[in-house]
């Protein structure tokens, strides 16, 4: 049983409602109090989490299923070393519901740097000052800020699931109060029209599909995931619009459709047939027939092959597949397209996000002002006015 515990009166009730019944006090939108209450067989286990219900009901489950298999059911007064609720718990957790991609980066860098500075250490006795060890050290390794931020996360949510499921955890969030000097680790490099154009002439030399991707990418500034995701009903010939879900942000949006890009797309569906392109089966697959899982080498190969990468040794300048929804992007504020229309064609959560282009605007602010108080507009200038005056 899961169910909603206020914070005022402690009063339990519904998921369902959105104030106490007893009080009126509103739930929190975020982490609200939840108790959750497992009965089999006579055992009755108890648990108060903060978090949304999906994951308390996630967490019910997880205790349903180890009551079943009679294994040991851990409460607030158990001790567990880090390494072992990593390797008992956390891997599992992290590789059942996250990304391949995202798992393979957090079990590497557990296995890197949590395990072997603190993973003999009891999770309860981890304090601000290891993790201000592990900061140091990643420091004084090369690593970037970014990285740092990144492990110092998987730290906390490896705390944060262990207090979920019942074990002793510190008093206090000891990554809170870590400072981490931030790094804009956000692409800057875009391609000219020039680079593009040779970009995709060499591509095409070689794959077909990874040439139809990129195009893809170029013209709709789509993400990776967003293109391999498509399937055939979320291309709207009709209307010229593709519609893209499932993106990084949550929030689902369209893509408009240049002539090029339906002469594109329809070419590629006469060509692989009615049985491969039927309403609910993907736009691009790879050699068997399943979804595409990263960027072909193909690309990679071409980038190099052109020399687009030569002596440059900053990442945010060097040329990626995701520099091609960049390229999108500058190329329309270099249009002088409004940054909020950019922001909702890239699919950006904050207007900050999309910001980064409009050093490469035209310089609207000047021709706004000239466009009003040029000598060519009825607009009474100062001199005149001064001339009126002294008459």
């Amino acid at each position: 049983m899961v169910l909603f515990r206020c914070n005022n009166c402690g009063n339990e009730f519904s998921t369902k409602h959105k104030v106490c019944p007893k009080c009126g006090t509103p739930v929190p939108r975020y982490n609200p109090t939840i108790r959750i209450t497992v009965t089999y067989w006579g055992s009755r286990i108890r648990r108060t989490v903060k978090c949304n219900v999906t994951t308390a009901k996630q967490i019910e489950a997880e205790i349903k299923l180890k009551l079943v298999r009679g294994e040991t059911i851990a409460d607030h007064r158990s001790f567990i070393k880090l390494k072992d609720f990593v390797r008992r718990e956390y891997l599992r957790y992290s590789q059942e519901n996250k990304s391949l991609h995202t798992y393979a980066r957090e079990k590497g860098a557990i296995n890197a740097w949590l395990l072997p500075l603190f993973g003999h250490k009891p999770l309860h006795e981890i304090s601000q000052l290891d993790v201000e060890k592990l900061k140091r050290e990643m420091t004084e390794a090369g690593r970037s800020p970014r990285s740092i931020q990144y492990t110092i996360t998987i730290l906390r949510n490896i705390l944060n699931r262990a207090d979920d499921l019942g074990y002793k955890v510190p008093q206090r969030d000891p990554t809170k109060k870590v400072k981490i000097p931030k790094a804009d680790n956000r692409r800057v490099r875009f391609l000219t029209y020039q680079e593009a154009e040779a970009l995709l002439e060499e591509i095409k030399k070689h794959s077909q599909q990874t040439y139809e991707i990129c195009f893809l990418a170029l013209y709709t500034g789509m993400r990776a995931g967003e293109i391999f995701n498509l399937t055939w009903q979320d291309i709207d010939f009709k209307n010229r619009l593709i519609h893209i879900k499932d993106t990084k942000n949550r929030e689902n949006r369209v893509a408009y459709m240049t002539d090029e890009l339906v002469e594109l797309l329809q070419a590629r569906k006469k060509r692989l047939g009615r049985s491969k392109t039927t309403k609910d089966q993907l736009v691009f697959q790879n050699n068997k027939g399943k979804k595409i899982s990263k960027v072909s080498h193909t690309f990679f190969r071409a980038v190099n092959a052109l020399g687009l990468n030569n002596f440059i040794t900053d990442n945010r300048d060097k040329v990626v597949f995701h520099t091609l929804r960049h390229t999108f992007a500058s190329w329309l504020a270099m249009s002088g397209v409004p940054i909020y229309t950019i922001k909702e064609l890239m699919g950006h959560k904050s207007i900050e996000m999309t910001e980064r282009y409009s050093h490469l605007a035209p310089d609207t602010k000047r021709q706004a002002v000239e466009m009003v108080f040029n000598s060519n507009n009825n607009v009474l200038r100062i001199k005149d006015r001064k001339q009126e005056g002294g008459a």
